[in-house]
């Protein structure tokens, strides 16, 4: 398996599949990444050669924020949202969903058993 800045990506699939296993790399990511250090599209992960994966590991670390430091910038955009309590670092805080969605029939089974959210009047 290539390891791509510290990761192993699968070397059976095709590169622009192997690399959206890195944390911040969708599938635009790894095409422009592809096309941008002249690789196939279609070789295989375990045809590269280490020179192709010394390119994409300085490609990667120069020009884009990918797995450690992306999960820590997300990180502290959470912790800021609970520190300033506003709502959605309520939300955070509370483990209920952050962006709208309902509560009363989804969100159990991501979010664990049944969270009282307001009392009901009837």
């Amino acid at each position: 398996m290539p390891r791509v800045i510290g990761i192993d990506i699968p070397d059976n699939k095709r590169l622009v599949i192997s690399l959206t296993y890195i944390y911040g790399i969708g599938s635009k990511l790894a095409e422009d990444l592809i096309s941008k250090l002249g690789l196939n599209r279609n070789m295989r992960a375990k045809e590269l050669t280490p020179e192709d994966i010394a390119k994409i590991n300085s490609m990667l670390q120069s020009q884009y924020v990918v797995e450690g430091d992306l999960r820590r910038h997300v990180q502290g955009n959470i912790k800021r949202l609970i520190s300033i309590n506003c709502y959605r670092g309520m939300r955070h805080r509370m483990g209920l969903p952050v962006r709208g969605q309902g509560t009363q029939k989804n969100a159990r089974t991501r979010k664990g058993k049944k969270k009282t959210v307001a009392n009901k009047k009837s």
